[in-house]
């Protein structure tokens, strides 16, 4: 006699796995705090007593890999307390690392609690617009690509949404409960609060200056018209809440006085920045090529060379002419100072310096770079890494995996039939099946994969630390799920699917040869019948 599934325990168990995701989200708040300001004895107890609880949920509800997450959380923040309340690098990369797993609940999207439906772990965004139905489509087509949203009727609603939640971030518009009302609404929330909630303004029509300038004083971040587009507006949010909270900015720091560089370097880890120091100036590049900073403090006067040569050493290549290079020296002549800083340096700071002086001048410089960085290496339509980052990506992997002794698999995607999508629905159609696919692949791969776009239709992954069969099991859903995405079209709507073909490194390939397999094995896909995932075979 066949057993029914009991669906009271499936409800049981669903509940059990809310208290437990609601619970890391409180872990991860407070995180995110922290990473915004200088550890302190207050926030160490709050977050050590909000994991202490996301322990005692996961073990209660059998949630194991939240149980594991928190016991990994728990033996670092103890590790800070024998360090006399100290961060240090490895401590903040062990931390970062474990909240990067919980914040994601696993490894992907499909990797665990395949069978319970979770909500999302990230807070919802909430959508106020005028038009009811269009914010009720519009937190659907979000919620799709992995987003929690809810589209919110009335003022009433909106209190009460606000009330219970604060938001990740809000989709606000200009006229939303009357005109000129949804101004109103965003500035009378944002008073008193400490952190301000990301807001997003909307107007069906182009709007004066007056407006903008309510729109900024009531800490809006950024301004639509026209109409909305969601994938648009998701990677604004993702921009806004979510890129880099959970990832520390990186400092190189080269001093040949041991004692001034431990000092640098416990200043800018009690706020949370990963720190790598050089006492020898002549492995700056080696460095440079393992720990990827985001910005480099260098001390002016060295025995083996000065401050200045090395700057100019680094801005050779080409990979770094936009890592920003800050002085840390005594030198106290303006002339000099100016004469260093014109010889590859962006800013120059005089011993000794205050800590917060330090610390604002670094998150700053590095905060810039990144965005810059971001600009020059991403695709302009979908966000995407571009070609030839892509390709340094993928060499950057092969080198860690080999070094590390761990697989690594690398995925290229092509979009079949794309020239008659083109023909047949125009190319603002191909644009947006492209920009779907996009971000379908950052809701559903993991923080640590890297995906580009290669060129066209044409898309490519590099997959760390994953296994052929993991690299097929996930390619292969995404698979199936994109071809479920349904485009309104006349005369008909527009369904797409894409082939692909994975290749696993081995010894003495490079990235470009693990290029060429994908690439054949993408081949293979294609004359297969497209609509496939195939793995690069020599046979």
């Amino acid at each position: 006699m066949t057993e029914h599934p009991d669906p009271s325990r499936d409800r049981l168990k669903h509940h059990f796995a809310q208290r437990v995701i609601h619970q890391a989200r409180q872990v991860l708040e407070v995180w995110q705090r922290l990473q915004r300001s200088e550890w302190n004895d207050a926030g160490m107890a709050e977050l050590t007593e909000a994991n202490l609880r996301l322990l005692r949920y996961a073990e209660r509800f059998e949630q194991i890999e939240h149980a594991q997450l928190a016991q990994n959380i728990g033996a670092s923040l103890d590790e800070v307390v024998e360090n006399r309340g100290r961060l240090n690098s490895s401590l903040i990369a062990r931390l970062n690392q474990a909240m990067q797993r919980l914040s994601r609940t696993g490894l992907r999207h499909s990797d665990a609690f395949e069978q319970t439906f979770l909500p999302p772990l990230r807070k919802p965004v909430y959508i106020a617009l005028q038009d009811a139905q269009r914010a009720e489509r519009l937190a659907q087509q979000l919620e799709f690509f992995g987003l929690a949203a809810q589209a919110l009727s009335d003022k009433r609603a909106f209190r009460a949404a606000i009330s219970e939640r604060h938001p990740a971030a809000i989709v606000m518009d200009v006229d939303f409960a009357g005109t000129g009302a949804g101004l109103e609404l965003a500035n009378s929330l944002q008073e008193g609060l400490e952190q301000k909630i990301p807001l997003l303004f909307f107007s069906h029509n182009e709007t004066d200056t007056p407006t903008r300038l309510a729109a900024v004083r009531a800490a809006g971040q950024e301004f639509f018209t026209g109409s909305l587009d969601a994938s648009s507006l998701l990677e604004r949010i993702e921009v806004l809440t979510h890129v880099s909270q959970y990832d520390p900015y990186k400092v190189l720091i080269v001093d040949d006085s041991k004692a001034q560089a431990t000092h640098t370097e416990r200043v800018l880890n009690s706020a949370g920045i990963l720190t790598h120091t050089l006492t020898e100036p002549i492995l700056a590049m080696d460095a440079l090529a393992e720990f990827q900073p985001d910005l480099i403090i260098l001390d002016m006067y060295m025995p083996e060379c000065n401050g200045t040569e090395l700057a100019k050493v680094i801005r050779h290549n080409d990979r770094y002419v936009s890592v920003p290079i800050i002085y840390l020296s005594a030198e106290d002549d303006l002339d000099k100072q100016l004469d260093a800083m014109s010889e590859g340096g962006d800013d120059f700071l005089t011993k000794p310096i205050k800590p917060r002086h330090l610390i604002a001048t670094v998150r700053n410089r590095a905060a810039r770079a990144r965005n810059l960085k971001a600009r020059m290496v991403r695709d302009s339509l979908t966000g995407l890494y571009n070609h030839t980052h892509t390709l340094q990506l993928l060499e950057d992997a092969c080198f860690r995996a080999r070094r590390d002794e761990q697989p690594l698999a690398f995925a290229m995607l092509d979009i079949d039939h794309f020239k008659k999508v083109n023909d047949t629905y125009g190319h603002p159609m191909g644009d947006r099946v492209i920009k779907s696919l996009a971000l379908f692949l950052k809701q559903r791969l993991r923080k640590t994969d890297h995906i580009g776009r290669y060129g066209g239709e044409e898309f490519a992954v590099v997959l760390p630390d994953t296994d052929e069969q993991s690299a097929l099991k996930v390619l292969e859903e995404i698979r199936q799920r994109f071809a479920e995405i349904h485009y309104p079209a006349q005369p008909q709507d527009l369904s797409c699917t894409f082939s692909c073909g994975i290749a696993m490194l081995q010894p003495g390939l490079d990235g470009n040869a693990l290029s060429k397999r994908a690439d054949e094995a993408l081949y293979k896909a294609k004359h297969g019948g497209r609509n496939r995932v195939e793995l690069y075979s020599s046979e």
